[in-house]
């Protein structure tokens, strides 16, 4: 995602960006500023590596003096909106990375301007180091946000503390005891904005990963209370239906299954390509008088470069199955070459979750 995303740095980009930036800096050497953003390594940097470039860059053509940075920072984000940039706009992270990078001595002035900027392209990551570096002023900063009028300022509360936010710091303090931000998450997880509340669910299924029994604790007493806090809630859970936990599971209504059989599994490509796809067969049967919900699931367990297997879960269905039914099943599972997997010729496996249970195991070869 990173290699496709860091192309949004073109120079129609900064063309934009520095015609508004100008009306702000007439003297903002917009040459100077091309040549250092366009050097020799430029095309060799991913996008986080391209948004400090921009940063470094941006600063050696700004004031020495941090403080009076930050307020140019602020009036360009006004003009840009004036000229028609729109807010949320990813680009335009590089902002909150200066604040990250030049402004952690600078605690006041930059957790000012990280409310502000936040507004326009969001500081979930900026505003982490901070709350590392000061972890009791940081916390009740980010409680003092969650009850902002801005819900990109609320979003930020919630996300900012993420214990475990993908692509940024961890907050390993937090992965041990999430215990004070709890007060953000029950504040917002009936907010207006479903982007918020997404957050809350995100965060929740952040410190479900070290903290299980919290995040069941907090099910048990959300569910069932509105719409959007039943998906805020099942969202938050989905690591732990995943894992199979039995209490969430309960929580959803997905019970035993004495009563469900997995009959004549078939897997049509023994033997897989990597650029193909692994093709399997089976059918359900519920032989019970009653209808049961299930979440039926299946498991790959990925060799690793040690040898070793690796599983990740896949959702092929949650519903209700009718009494005495059969259903087949029919799925593929691609091995195409992706960024975010390397994969590895070799045994693998193949296995049919039901309601968080593992039944038998079955082997296939990847094979280039």
């Amino acid at each position: 995602m990173a290699e496709l995303l860091k192309n949004i740095y073109t120079h129609e980009f900064f063309e934009t960006f520095t015609n508004s930036l100008q009306k702000i800096v007439p003297n903002f050497n917009t040459s100077s500023f091309f040549k250092h953003i366009f050097n020799t390594e430029w095309e060799h940097k991913e996008l986080k590596q391209r948004m400090r470039h921009i940063v470094i860059a941006l600063q050696h053509h700004l004031s020495p003096e941090y403080s009076k940075n930050v307020t140019t920072i602020i009036q360009a984000i006004d003009q840009l909106q004036k000229d028609g940039v729109k807010e949320n706009s990813l680009e335009y992270m590089f902002f909150p990375d200066f604040i990250e990078y030049y402004g952690i001595g600078e605690y006041d002035i930059s957790i000012a301007a990280i409310e502000k900027i936040t507004q326009f392209t969001s500081c979930e990551f900026a505003i982490r180091p901070f709350i590392l570096t000061f972890p009791n002023k940081g916390i009740q900063q980010m409680i003092t946000w969650s009850q902002h009028k801005h819900p990109m300022v609320r979003r930020l509360s919630s996300e900012g503390c993420r214990p475990r936010l993908p692509w940024a710091m961890a907050l390993p303090f937090l992965k041990k005891d999430p215990t004070p931000i709890l007060p953000i998450l029950k504040r917002l997880k009936n907010d207006e904005s479903e982007s918020v509340r997404r957050s809350v669910a995100n965060n929740l299924n952040d410190i479900s990963k070290d903290n299980p029994d919290i995040v069941i604790n907090l099910a048990y007493n959300w569910y069932s209370k509105s719409k959007n806090t039943d998906w805020l809630v099942k969202h938050a859970c989905r690591t732990l239906l995943k894992q199979g936990n039995i209490k969430t599971m309960k929580l959803f209504g997905y019970g035993a299954i004495h009563n469900i059989k997995i009959e004549d599994l078939k897997i049509h490509t023994p033997k897989v390509k990597i650029g193909s796809a692994l093709d399997f067969t089976f059918e359900l049967h519920n032989i019970g008088n009653s209808s049961s919900k299930l979440r039926l699931e299946y498991g790959l367990y990925y060799q690793k470069a040690n040898g070793s297997l690796s599983k990740k879960v896949f959702k092929i269905s949650e519903k209700i199955y009718p009494a005495k039914s059969s259903t087949v099943i029919d799925r593929k599972q691609s091995f195409k070459v992706i960024t975010t997997r390397k994969f590895h010729i070799g045994l693998h496996r193949l296995s049919i979750i039901i309601n968080g249970h593992e039944l038998e195991k079955y082997d296939f070869e990847l094979i280039m």
